[in-house]
């Protein structure tokens, strides 16, 4: 697998499982009716910000992150990241290497933290990726995410000091 930055020439790959991932709406705090638009403009961030892709050997996209500050300002120095998988290819360590190159993005950038501010408490793979990478859970905005078939659930924050 590689991970490389993403063009947009990559978008009509990663878009069929962008579009599913958030119309599904278990995961993300997207409108469930994202525009194509929307969300190309959404993912695909400038610099110095980065989207990038995971492809195989084929050149395949299996899955796309998006890399950027968490906050402006005085926050400036903390970093945070969004990961996107295509479900053809879970379970093959795609969603592991986009975060670990998104921690290492951010130790070389110069950021001091990685805070993920909503991560839905019954994602319970993210999570779990995300414990063995060393981030915590530092807080939980009690049903702060309606879950389609679960209901209201609870949005972790999550963070990782660099």
């Amino acid at each position: 697998m590689l991970i490389r930055e993403a063009t947009a020439e990559d978008w009509p790959a990663v878009w069929p499982f962008f579009h599913r991932i958030v119309a599904e709406g278990e995961t993300f705090t997207y409108p469930l009716d994202l525009t194509e638009d929307q969300g190309r403009e959404w993912w695909l961030l400038p610099a110095p910000f980065r989207t990038v892709v995971a492809v195989d050997e084929g050149g395949t996209v299996l899955g796309t992150a998006k890399m950027n500050r968490n906050h402006m300002g005085n926050g400036s120095h903390i970093a945070s990241a969004s990961y996107m998988v295509d479900p053809a290819h879970s379970g093959q360590g795609v969603g592991r290497a986009l975060c670990a190159y998104s921690v290492d993005w951010a130790r070389a950038a110069g950021y001091r933290a990685m805070q993920f501010n909503a991560v839905v408490e019954t994602n319970a793979h993210a999570v779990k990726l995300y414990r063995s990478l060393g981030f915590e859970v530092i807080g939980t905005l009690p049903e702060g995410f309606r879950h389609p078939r679960l209901g209201y659930v609870g949005l972790h924050i999550m963070h990782l000091a660099l």
